[in-house]
């Protein structure tokens, strides 16, 4: 998902940054809203922060701002909402809330996975704390610095022009919704550049050889931290054969008989509908 343009992501609030802005409220990865209007503002100080929720204001995160307006992430102990309101997985919310919200809801939950996945030194098992404005944690013990983890992952969609016009190579994962297909993704292993993770996954989730790899663009995706860059490759040869236990589908779809794809938030739908509008412009 993308930052909006009047967004400055900040680790440390400003001086003048009030507690009276957009709240981000999570149960481990689901988002806090209002059952009725689907926009997650949460004023505080507020019973429902205080006291249902649990929450505590001195472990908030501070998000940025946007435009005026503060944003702050907070974690509630519990998985019962207050009357009126429900957490919600954020893939659910796509199309109910504005984009923007979304966008930004995906960094505070990131930033809150990491206090919760870091608050141990992996080398000593010492209470960690925040170090650098709130960009890493430090043992105070033997001084290891922790950062949020960005893990990186390819994504390729796969292209042939044939006499009877231009097809697509997309498969389905058994967690996609019912009936979705997408480009094949997969991450990158150490050591790995793109182009050989591109190589290597196209071959072994649907067992065909590409050529000509094309950088599309990349984009962060909160699910759970990923950096998705995406490339466009030409077929070079193979059947498919998708991966067991990892594809559950794949097929060559033409333009005009295309299943369904992917949300307008993710690059994987912008890539598929460039790829689609270098012949339907």
């Amino acid at each position: 998902m993308i930052l909006p343009s009047h967004f400055d992501p900040l680790w440390a609030a400003p001086a003048q940054a009030s507690h009276e802005g957009l709240w981000f409220v999570f149960h481990r990865t689901n988002l806090l809203v209002y059952t009725g209007q689907d926009v997650p503002m949460l004023p505080m100080p507020a019973d429902v922060l205080h006291g249902s929720l649990r929450v505590d204001p001195g472990a908030a995160r501070f998000v940025g701002m946007l435009g005026d307006t503060p944003c702050w992430a907070a974690r509630s102990a519990h998985a019962d909402a207050p009357d009126g309101h429900a957490f919600e997985n954020m893939r659910m919310l796509f199309n109910r809330l504005p984009d923007d919200l979304l966008a930004i809801g995906g960094r505070a939950v990131q930033m809150l996975e990491f206090d919760r996945s870091h608050a141990f030194c992996g080398a000593c098992a010492t209470p960690t704390a925040i170090f650098e404005g709130g960009r890493s944690r430090k043992c105070p013990s033997c001084a290891e610095t922790y950062y949020p983890k960005v893990s990186p992952a390819m994504m390729v969609l796969i292209k042939r022009d044939t006499p009877t016009g231009r097809e697509l190579l997309l498969g389905r994962s058994a967690r996609f919704p019912r009936g979705m297909y997408s480009a094949l993704a997969g991450f990158v292993e150490p050591s790995e550049s793109i182009e050989e993770c591109i190589h290597r996954e196209a071959f072994e989730e649907v067992g065909v050889k590409v050529e000509n790899l094309r950088y599309f663009s990349s984009q962060g995706w909160p699910f759970p931290n990923s950096l998705m860059i995406a490339y466009v490759a030409d077929y070079v040869s193979g059947d498919i054969v998708p991966q067991e236990g990892e594809i559950e589908d794949a097929q060559w779809f033409t333009l005009d008989a295309l299943p369904q794809l992917p949300h307008r938030l993710s690059i994987a739908r912008r890539l598929i509908d460039s790829v689609i509008a270098e012949v339907n412009p």
